[in-house]
């Protein structure tokens, strides 16, 4: 029996939870933004509260490794390596984008099973089956952190920081129904001229669980000390154009 607590801080939601065995035990899911920094323990602290356990009655920390916010990607990094140092516990760590796409996948196979599915998912799946799944984190203007996926999952392209255009993914689009998942997603919408399915939703640790446990069990371990997240781009600090004297 393995616990695995999952920590989400690489988009403008916040998200943490607890799982045992690939099934959620606590949940939580904090939607205001840039909230990262003063809310990622104090949630953590509630799905440890709220199923009676602490950190060294999990079994790994997983946290989703980037790309994303940078300040985002810092305080999830530097708090699941905390824990994992403090406990003695294995480091995991997650793509984001496959994070969005495991989120769609479970979608489908709630659907298949009869169970419902979260909202915005269902309604991206239930007027047919699609061809490709295109996640897209919002990186400022019209670029978008993304790669292409089958329907199944699995990432066909390399992560990129895009800019979109309306020749943007055009030999998928040529080839069936996309679905555009994330929150870069309905940006692109015009640009795209509506050519596909866009759906606006937010990585979530509760996709996180079945990518978590799969490293778990490959032994896939980071190392606490130089593990790093998946920025894709440099960090650039701008200078405030407020008038403070």
């Amino acid at each position: 029996m393995a616990r695995i607590l999952c920590i989400e801080t690489s988009a403008s939601a916040l998200s943490v939870c607890l799982a045992e065995d690939g099934r959620v035990l606590a949940d939580r899911v904090c939607t205001e933004p840039r909230q990262q920094a003063a809310l990622t323990a104090p949630l953590v602290k509630e799905v440890l509260d709220a199923a009676g356990l602490s950190v060294k009655d999990c079994d790994a920390v997983c946290v989703s490794a980037g790309p994303g916010s940078y300040t985002g990607l810092r305080v999830g990094a530097s708090t699941a390596k905390g824990l994992s140092f403090g406990a003695g516990i294995p480091l995991l760590a997650v793509g984001t984008l496959d994070v969005l796409v495991a989120g769609v996948i479970g979608a489908q196979r709630l659907r298949g099973s009869g169970e419902i599915a979260p909202q915005s998912v269902e309604d991206s799946i239930e007027h047919g089956n699609h061809r490709w799944i295109v996640p897209m984190l919002d990186a400022r203007r019209m670029e978008v952190y993304t790669a292409v996926y089958t329907p199944d999952g699995k990432r066909i392209t390399p992560i990129e920081a895009h800019v979109v255009t309306a020749e943007s993914f055009a030999a998928q689009r040529a080839e069936g129904k996309v679905l555009f998942i994330g929150d870069g997603a309905l940006k692109c919408r015009e640009v795209l001229g509506n050519d596909g399915i866009f759906v606006d939703a937010q990585p979530l640790a509760r996709n996180m669980v079945p990518l978590a446990f799969e490293a778990f069990e490959a032994g896939k371990f980071e190392d606490v000390a130089y593990f790093e997240p998946f920025y894709l781009k440099d960090f650039v600090a701008t200078v405030s154009k407020k008038q403070l004297w």
